[in-house]
């Protein structure tokens, strides 16, 4: 999760964020891992939501993989468990935010790759 969320200081930092902030309103996380003598090499933290403009849907919070694994199938074969599991939940959408950049082709790839599309656009104003 670092390695999306850089300011996630240490290991302690991201479990008590999680533990006390997140998972109070219902934040999951699911991981890759390539075998079981391995350690994880992708996560996906997500959550459910009901809304007026979506009705029931899954939001992807944050996907992540480690440098040394991209490009082997990993976050999308978290985001394929994930629309599984909206629709083992009832939802009627998966929805997800990514950050826009050169940086970003890959995963941009990945999402359109995996059915996604673009369907708004997210205005955020700093307070």
């Amino acid at each position: 999760m670092r390695e999306l969320r850089p300011e996630l200081v240490s290991r302690e930092d991201f479990v008590q964020r999680v533990d006390q902030l997140q998972r109070p309103s219902g934040y999951r996380l699911v991981v890759s891992v390539p075998d079981v003598r391995a350690t994880t090499v992708a996560v996906a933290g997500f959550r459910l939501g009901d809304n007026l403009a979506w009705g029931r849907h899954l939001y992807i919070d944050d996907l992540s993989t480690v440098s040394a694994a991209q490009q082997q199938g990993h976050a999308r074969d978290l985001l394929g468990w994930l629309r599984i599991e909206a629709e083992r939940l009832g939802c009627r959408q998966v929805h997800l935010d990514s950050g826009v950049g050169t940086d970003r082709t890959a995963a941009h790839r990945l999402y359109f790759n995996s059915g996604y599309r673009i369907s708004s656009h997210h205005f955020v104003r700093d307070v």
